[in-house]
């Protein structure tokens, strides 16, 4: 393997940012099936909250982090770290003095496809993060001649390009092409839009299936009138 890097991916259009921030993320999983994080990553540094920005990856080596140490000094404001560890989940590539790094260079958040460590640190910085986990085991600088930067990576079995949408939440990851969200994301926010009159007739006593139209496609599936 050699170490491989590409091109800093530009940032979101203040359009896209300012409807993803009205955006409810989990409207995106009535339309998408693919590009959601394994739910194993969870929040684990919640300072900043909600995560909106553009993908900023790297790829390590089990224990070597020398190229996210490279990455850290080059990631732009409102981009998000992307981590794959080639399915390492034993050494921790980022705690305090990364997260310091980043912090300062204005990052919207990190993902790791791994654990972290410095926890307590990490959100007394204000960086929030997801990951599997945490450990006390940590990478070293070996310079291994392997891994890569703004380089396609995995991330929680998602692919991940340097560039794409990274939506994250309490609820989990989620990385979207730009064009594939600004095909859908009028529609998802509209659905926010009507949602809290459908809550508000359930209130009132309103059957679910009865407002969604579920009901009469289960009537047609007993009696056989579902389209084939």
């Amino acid at each position: 393997m050699l170490f491989h890097t590409g091109s800093t991916p530009h940032g979101l259009s203040g359009e896209l940012r300012a409807k993803l921030e009205r955006l409810s993320f989990p409207t995106l999983g009535h339309y998408l099936e693919e590009g959601f994080v394994d739910p194993a990553i969870r929040r684990i540094a919640a300072s900043g909250g909600r995560v909106i920005g553009t993908a900023f990856t790297v790829r390590t080596t089990a224990t070597d982090s020398t190229a996210l140490h490279h990455a850290a000094g080059m990631i732009e404001p409102g981009q998000v770290l992307v981590i794959d560890t080639g399915g390492d989940r034993r050494h921790a590539p980022l705690g305090e003095v990364v997260a310091a790094q980043l912090v300062v260079r204005g990052v919207a958040g990190a993902v790791v496809d791994g654990v972290v460590t410095d926890i307590d640190e990490i959100e007394g910085l204000g960086l929030t993060v997801h990951a599997h986990g945490t450990s006390m085991l940590t990478t070293k600088l070996h310079g291994i001649d392997a891994g890569g930067v703004n380089v396609p990576v995995t991330c929680g079995g998602a692919v991940v390009h340097p560039g794409d949408v990274v939506l994250a939440d309490a609820n989990g990851v989620l990385v979207v092409p730009v064009d594939v969200l600004e095909r859908i994301i009028d529609v998802a926010l509209q659905d926010d839009a009507e949602e809290p009159d459908l809550v508000a007739d359930l209130r009132r006593g309103a059957q679910l299936g009865s407002l969604t139209g579920a009901s009469a496609t289960v009537e047609a599936l007993l009696a056989g009138d579902a389209p084939q």
